[in-house]
């Protein structure tokens, strides 16, 4: 299970280091794509297949499908793992994202998210979300006694 946050500096070329702990779970070769949020996705081989899966179930014939599968499918890269533990982003993920120099890796179960470290900090505030909020909405969608 991918959990954590680890932040990280990207490089000159839109490089950043995979920690350790990810890519134990996560592979030397994943998926990057655009995500939710305004961050980036991760993908082992395995969660992008059932992803993917899923994505094969939506209706052709429903706009909103086709949104969905287009805005997941068109910016999906393959990422692998360098000798240094570097993984390349590119720079239309980058741009997506608001990625420059200072990110944010999180491990959400079963994908990474990669945040600009501004935008972390901005979406993990306080005023943004709470815990108890965020119990609340739990609770309203049948997830009692977490």
């Amino acid at each position: 299970m991918l959990i954590g946050e680890y932040e990280h500096s990207l490089d000159v070329k839109g490089r950043m280091i995979l920690p350790a702990k990810i890519r134990e779970d996560l592979g030397d070769k994943f998926i990057i794509t655009k995500g939710l949020d305004g961050c980036l996705f991760g993908f082992s081989q395995s969660e992008w297949s059932n992803f993917e899966e899923k994505l094969k179930t939506l209706p052709l014939t429903n706009k909103n499908a086709r949104d969905f599968v287009r805005f997941f499918l068109s910016g999906a890269v393959e990422g692998t793992v360098d000798k240094q533990g570097r993984f390349l982003i590119p720079s239309n993920l980058r741009e997506y994202a608001s990625l420059e120099k200072e990110a944010v890796i999180t491990g959400v179960g079963t994908r990474i998210e990669i945040w600009s470290k501004a935008e972390w900090k901005k979406y993990s505030s306080d005023d943004n979300i709470s815990a108890e909020q965020i119990a609340e909405n739990m609770a309203n969608l049948g997830m009692l006694g977490i």
